[in-house]
């Protein structure tokens, strides 16, 4: 039997009433669930092969998105099933986003506005840290002798050099989802919902912020327009760490894919993915605004 018939099986709301499955495309990690129970549907989500290796800590995960709903951008949790790691969440009416519905004209503000209604909710219950999380990236590859791609153990002194910059001034963490790549907002035309929680955990906003911007491929006038919308004004200080964090965006989760395309089942190509992300991250470290941006995060 599979997973998500058990999961359907164990609920006690629904024996003896009317359940429909239908699989949902589009995730990355894990396999999706539109299941209607007397019409009204709700959303499951099943995790994917060896999702552990990528830390993924579901009991994170389930006290985050609870604390994401009460903040008022998250769907609820309507059931829980520690031993499958899945839970059973409200189904939301609303538009997925892509990134180019998110490029167009308005939404950086509105993106900004979710994430900050996010960042002053509960806290989470862990904290969340791209530099240890790529640490631990790369021992996994190393002790799987999963590839990476090409110079990328060359530049780890540069991402040591972007650490130290940014803990001269360190700002404080906020609950974060770390993962707002453009699936991940939901539009019901009032508000931007934020979803999957896998990565959450206590972190510097503008790593929040400059993820986003990197995964939307954000031009320099909407990058500003995030900060401003979220900090208030642009910010020089603040724009150089979405900046940073927008290569380490790139450093962690193009690991994360080209440790997918050795461990996913998913059809999908994570080792194309995890060289484009390198490559754009290779090309900010290059450039010849990245001193620039070290020194504004330092004065």
């Amino acid at each position: 039997m599979a997973v998500i018939e058990e999961v359907v099986e164990k609920i006690e709301d629904w024996k003896g009433r009317s359940v429909f499955i239908q699989p949902l495309s589009g995730g990355l990690t894990n396999t999706n669930f539109k299941v209607e129970v007397d019409g009204v549907p709700h959303f499951v989500r099943v995790p994917g092969e060896s999702t552990e290796l990528l830390a993924i800590d579901r009991n994170n995960e389930y006290h985050n998105t609870k604390a994401a709903s009460h903040a008022g951008v998250a769907p609820k949790i309507l059931h829980h099933l520690p031993e499958h790691n899945v839970m059973v969440i409200e189904f939301l009416d609303g538009k997925t986003m892509s990134k180019d519905a998110l490029n167009e004209s308005g939404m950086p503000t509105r993106m900004a506005q979710a994430i900050k209604k996010l960042n002053q909710g509960p806290r989470f219950l862990s904290d969340f840290n791209m530099f240890r999380l790529t640490e631990y990236y790369l021992s996994l590859c190393k002790d799987r002798e999963i590839r990476t791609p090409q110079g990328y153990l060359d530049r780890m002194a540069t991402v040591a050099q972007i650490e130290k910059a940014m803990n001269v001034k360190p700002l404080p963490t906020v609950p974060c989802n770390n993962d707002l790549l453009a699936e991940n907002y939901i539009d019901d035309g009032r508000q931007l919902w934020l979803i999957d929680y896998e990565y959450s955990g206590n972190n510097d906003p503008t790593f929040e912020l400059g993820n986003t911007c990197q995964e939307m491929q954000f031009n320099d006038e909407q990058i500003n327009e995030i900060c401003a919308a979220y900090f208030g004004d642009v910010k020089p200080d603040m724009i150089a760490r979405m900046k940073l964090n927008m290569i380490m965006s790139d450093v962690g989760w193009g690991l994360w894919a080209a440790i997918q395309a050795n461990i996913s089942t998913i059809e999908f190509d994570f080792w194309g993915w995890a060289e484009e992300r390198w490559g754009r991250a290779v090309e900010k470290m290059d450039s010849k605004e990245f001193e620039g941006w070290l020194k504004e995060i330092v004065q």
